[in-house]
């Protein structure tokens, strides 16, 4: 390189004399380490606060991004939630589970239960005979189903009509919590020392909540009303993710019985996000339990859904 007027050589050439390279940014760093340590796909949208999308080879990956967007301040958003809204202010990976994370299969020859993994089609699991995802987009994965207001909007108390019997979740600090049907006989939750801190306080905010109250839809962000099931039907923690907006956790891998779901027959405009919302004290109610699911902020704050450059979030 040539010098300038002075006669001294340039930044760079004096870097490149004295063996000094130019400084990374920190998001070149993060992505430096995350595409060494995945065996999936790492694709850079490079977007000026920093935008990039993994779709991870196996759960390795996923586990491996967690660590490093929490330890560099990276958000870490799931890819595909319909309801997704443009934000590109703070640095963003996006998780896009692909087909190496879309098994779907029956747990025994003779049982109505299905083991899913995020990445599998809605298509598929409509295909396979579960009612609850009949009429969905067939092409949403699984994963943004469940995070999706609008597809899981059943009516209070009435959760268990989404099919929806297990979910493996990871946790902001790596925990992998397992969430399902809670009472007298299966406290399988308690089993987690994460879990078995947070359901008493979700059981406090249930009571205050008012969620006993006779109006047939749920107005809040996260389903609390899962805590007080109708009558007949059981408590089950996994029901807490329905809509979850991608905003508590990671799903790993979730249980669906054929048997139970029932499809969402409702008028459009009586489905969430077309309602009023949360007032201030339901608005509290939501900071509160995502609170309790994320204390890190890892994941995508409350209703701040972001939309990836070349996503399918709208």
């Amino acid at each position: 390189m040539a010098p300038d007027n002075s006669g001294m050589p340039l930044p760079s050439r004096r870097a490149f004399l004295s063996g000094r390279r130019a400084e990374r940014s920190p998001w070149d760093a993060f992505l430096t380490r995350l595409r060494r340590g995945s065996d999936g796909q790492v694709f850079d949208f490079s977007t000026s606060a920093g935008s990039a999308r993994l779709v991870p080879a196996n759960m390795q990956d996923v586990y491996r991004a967690r660590s490093l967007c929490l330890e560099h301040g990276i958000t870490m958003a799931l890819d595909g939630v319909p309801t997704a809204a443009s934000l590109t202010d703070a640095p963003v990976l996006w998780i896009e589970p692909g087909t190496a994370l879309s098994r779907h299969e029956r747990l025994g020859p003779d049982d109505s239960r299905w083991f899913v993994q995020p990445g599998c089609l809605i298509g598929d699991l409509e295909a396979a005979g579960l009612p609850q995802f009949r009429d969905q987009p067939p092409h949403l994965t699984v994963a943004a189903w469940l995070a999706d207001r609008r597809a899981c909007d059943w009516d209070r108390g009435h959760t268990a009509d989404s099919g929806l019997v297990h979910a493996m979740v990871l946790l902001s600090d790596g925990t992998q919590a397992n969430f399902g049907a809670f009472g007298v006989d299966n406290q399988k939750p308690l089993d987690n020392l994460r879990v078995q801190a947070m359901i008493p306080r979700l059981f406090e905010l249930h009571a205050q909540s008012g969620a006993v109250a006779a109006a047939s839809t749920w107005e809040s962000r996260y389903r609390l009303d899962a805590l007080g099931p109708a009558e007949g039907q059981t408590i089950n923690l996994a029901h807490l993710l329905l809509g979850h907006g991608g905003e508590l956790g990671w799903v790993e891998w979730l249980v669906f019985d054929e048997r139970q779901g029932q499809a969402a027959d409702r008028p459009y405009q009586s489905r969430w996000g077309n309602r009023p919302g949360p007032d201030a004290a339901g608005q509290a109610l939501d900071e509160t339990i995502r609170s309790l699911f994320d204390p890190d902020g890892l994941f995508p704050a409350l209703g701040q859904m972001f939309h990836s450059p070349y996503g399918s979030g709208a």
